[in-house]
C-alpha cells in the first residue's frame, strides 16, 4: 500500500524491504562525484531531482551526463527552488498556477537539453519539500506525480549549518536513521529517503561522507534499493 500526504506519495509498500535513495539540489553540488562513484561502487540505482538552475549550471554538466549514463532516475525540482506554501500557514499559498506552471515548464525544458522528456521524470519532488494538496494537483494537471521524502528520519536536514538552531551532525544523522529502522514496526520499508547532492561551505561536515557506511549497514539489514520508479510501481 502506498502512502500519501496532501496529495503527494511519501512512501511504498510496507511489506517489501525496498529503499529510494533521493538526492535533491540546487545550489550546491559538492557530493555529486563522490555520490556517483559510491553508488557505482555498490551497483546501486538512485534518483536525483534537480532544479533547472542545476541543470543549466555548466559546471554540473559533467556530473549530469554520467548519472544519466549510470542508469539513475533525473527528474525535477522546479526552476528556481520556489517556496509555494507559507511555512508556518501551509494552507497559504504563495504562487498562484500560471507562475508555479511556468517555473515548472522551465525546469523540464532545462532537462531536455539532456534528452530527459517528460514521459522518462513522471514523478516531481517539490523545492523546499513543502508544498499542500493544491499543489498536488496542480502537478497532475500538468502531468507530474508530486512525491515527497517519508518522514520520520533527519535526513533532510544534512543541508544545516551549525548557526542553524535545527543543526544535525552527520553521526547524529547517521545514528537517527539506524535507530528509527530498528524501533519503527515497519522499519524503512518502502522508504523514501532524501539526502542533499551538496550543503554550503559553512557545513563541513558533510553526511554524503557517511554514505558507503550507511548503505553497508542497511545491506546487512536486508535492504535493497532502487529508483523511485520501481519503488512505486504497483
Amino acid at each position: 500500500m502506498i502512502q500519501h500526504c496532501e496529495g503527494a506519495i511519501i512512501r511504498g509498500d510496507l511489506n517489501k524491504k525496498e529503499i529510494a535513495l533521493v538526492f535533491t539540489g540546487d545550489e550546491y553540488a559538492d557530493g555529486g562525484d563522490y555520490i556517483s562513484g559510491i553508488l557505482n561502487k555498490r551497483n546501486i540505482k538512485a534518483s536525483f531531482f534537480f532544479t533547472g538552475r542545476f541543470y543549466l549550471n555548466p559546471d554540473n554538466k559533467s556530473l549530469i551526463n554520467s548519472l544519466i549514463s549510470d542508469g539513475h532516475y533525473l527528474g525535477a525540482h522546479s526552476d528556481q527552488h520556489l517556496l509555494y506554501c507559507d511555512w508556518d500557514n501551509r494552507d497559504s499559498l504563495l504562487v498562484d498556477f500560471k507562475a508555479f506552471r511556468d517555473d515548472i515548464l522551465k525546469n523540464l525544458s532545462a532537462m531536455r537539453k539532456f534528452g530527459i522528456e517528460q514521459q522518462d521524470a513522471e514523478y516531481f519532488l517539490p523545492p523546499f519539500e513543502w508544498y499542500n494538496d493544491t499543489i498536488s494537483e496542480w502537478c497532475r494537471k500538468i502531468g507530474l506525480n508530486l512525491v515527497n521524502y517519508t518522514p520520520g528520519t533527519i535526513s533532510h536536514t544534512d543541508y544545516t549549518t551549525p548557526d542553524m538552531p535545527n543543526y544535525r551532525s552527520s553521526s547524529e544523522i547517521f545514528q537517527n536513521i539506524l535507530n528509527y529502522e530498528i524501533k519503527s514496526d515497519n522499519g524503512l520499508n518502502g522508504f523514501i529517503l532524501l539526502i542533499h547532492i551538496g550543503s554550503s561551505a559553512e557545513r563541513t561536515d558533510k553526511f554524503y561522507y557517511f554514505m558507503e557506511q550507511l548503505l553497508a549497514e542497511l545491506t546487512e539489514r536486508n535492504y535493497n534499493f532502487c529508483r523511485i520508479d520501481r519503488l512505486l510501481t504497483k
